[in-house]
């Protein structure tokens, strides 16, 4: 069977979201639905990842969201370039297999940047020399950067993450994938990642009515996405890296290394600042997993005890038992701490909000050492924050400097997380195909590690499970 495929990340997709999704429920009845076994951690990177590699994190050393750069003593997350992904990545071995006659295109998966497909478009803010930041997206080639732009506005960057995160910048995402399918060089695969779940069901929870809402958004968007798909006679794979469950607990696990004297800090402007060089012992929070780095070996067997302590943690790994669920990275924490369900960890250090970083009230993806989804918020305890954010944008079209402060430093009202492996069905993802034989002698239940393959054997290029069992563990 050799057909060209559209690869959709659709973050968030469980079985309660697709009752609400008639469209793409039409697909599933029509075709094949799988449960996909997602990797711990399970979130965005280390999942794509390990879907485009056929790896578990310990082969392709995506251990998370982001992780301590152990070589530049510093806290980086949401890092770009493809080259920090270890292994041959789906398209590579589809194009090695072909003799090079295989093409491919990614709208929005993650570590797009230097990646080797032949289309690539992916956000792209422009950081001013003033400070300000405004929406843009890379594209390769470079003439497809201004095609998409007359054709559909610029990116809505701050419709793609934050607290005006909405509709609109899946929205562009659907509408430039038409496009790519629509060239007269359509790819053989084309990836496309479509956040929008995330974000309400987050915000508020995956049961709830706004939850609900925003899965007849997404699939509204969709629709005429999957419409020309079918009329084009590419197969559609539509897969979820993650379901999102209730939270309602927040777990400051870098405050308790904190006040046992381990984690450290320095003072910038009457503002204290994670100091990594000196700490004995410090978590990178992604979720509900959390990678913590201990400088010395005789440390580890104390702050193990301390976290198994906290209210919130379930599991505390060390290098062993990191290797049963196949984290065992060089990138990885000496321990890593997962969430009880319904728990999730602040990456806050300061003990006094007065004292916080000043990125810590902003959407400073980049800068904080961990990940906040409060960025998802305007503060409620300040009833100005909406108005404040619509002066700031106002001096930002004046071409002015701004700071938006608008983020909570109470996370309590965090309502859906992931990042530990499924409690339930009601949090484990999906995996979807157009075409019933897309899964034929796959069984109920696809592993993320799995994808690659069945691709790959769709479209006559290899077999379709992956043939070294080192490689991954099934959930």
């Amino acid at each position: 069977m050799s057909a060209k495929v559209l690869l959709l990340d659709v973050v968030g997709l469980t079985a309660d979201a697709l009752r609400h999704m008639p469209r793409l429920t039409h697909l599933a009845r029509a075709g094949a639905r799988a449960e996909l076994g997602t990797v711990l951690p399970a979130v965005t990177c280390s999942v794509q990842s390990s879907v485009l590699t056929g790896r578990m994190p310990s082969g392709h050393g995506i251990v998370g969201n982001g992780w301590y750069f152990r070589e530049l003593g510093d806290v980086l997350l949401w890092r770009q370039h493809n080259r920090l992904v270890e292994g041959e990545k789906l398209w590579e071995t589809a194009r090695r297999r072909r003799g090079g006659d295989y093409t491919s295109a990614n709208l929005g998966w993650w570590y797009a940047m230097g990646a080797t497909t032949d289309l690539t478009v992916t956000p792209r803010p422009i950081y001013h020399a003033d400070g300000r930041k405004s929406p843009d997206f890379y594209a390769r080639p470079p003439a497809l950067h201004d095609e998409l732009r007359d054709e559909l506005g610029e990116f809505p960057l701050f419709q793609y993450w934050g607290p005006t995160a909405s509709i609109r910048s899946t929205q562009w995402i659907v509408d430039a994938t038409r496009r790519v399918l629509d060239r007269p060089d359509a790819p053989d695969l084309t990836m496309a990642y479509l956040p929008h779940l995330d974000y309400d069901h987050q915000r508020f929870g995956p049961d709830s009515p706004e939850g609900r809402r925003a899965a007849v958004e997404l699939d509204a968007a969709m629709a005429p996405l999957l419409d020309q798909a079918e009329a084009q006679d590419v197969t559609v794979v539509a897969l979820a890296e993650y379901g999102i469950a209730r939270a309602d607990r927040p777990v400051d696990v870098n405050r308790a290394l904190r006040r046992e004297g381990l984690l450290e800090v320095y003072v910038q402007d009457g503002r204290e600042q994670l100091d990594p060089w000196t700490s004995r012992a410090f978590a990178v929070a992604d979720h509900q997993v959390a990678h913590v780095y201990v400088a010395d070996p005789a440390d580890e067997a104390r702050v193990a005890a301390i976290l198994r302590g906290l209210p919130g943690v379930d599991e505390v790994l060390g290098r062993e038992a990191q290797a049963r669920y196949g984290l065992d990275h060089a990138r990885s924490g000496e321990l890593v701490a997962v969430a009880e369900p319904g728990a999730w960890f602040t990456y806050y250090f300061w003990l006094d909000d007065d004292r916080a970083p000043e990125y810590a009230r902003g959407v400073d993806i980049h800068r904080k050492p961990g990940y906040d989804p409060a960025e998802l918020f305007f503060d409620p305890a300040d009833r100005l924050a909406k108005a404040k954010a619509a002066g700031n944008l106002a001096r930002k079209a004046l071409g002015l400097r701004y700071a938006m402060s608008t983020v909570p430093l109470d996370p309590s009202c965090v309502r859906g997380t992931h990042g530990r492996l499924p409690d339930s069905a009601a949090d484990t993802p999906l995996l979807l195909a157009s075409d019933p034989r897309f899964l034929d002698g796959a069984g109920d239940r696809v592993h993320a590690t799995d994808v690659r393959d069945l691709v790959l054997h769709w479209q006559g290029l290899g077999a379709s499970a992956t043939s070294d069992p080192h490689e991954r563990i099934r959930a």
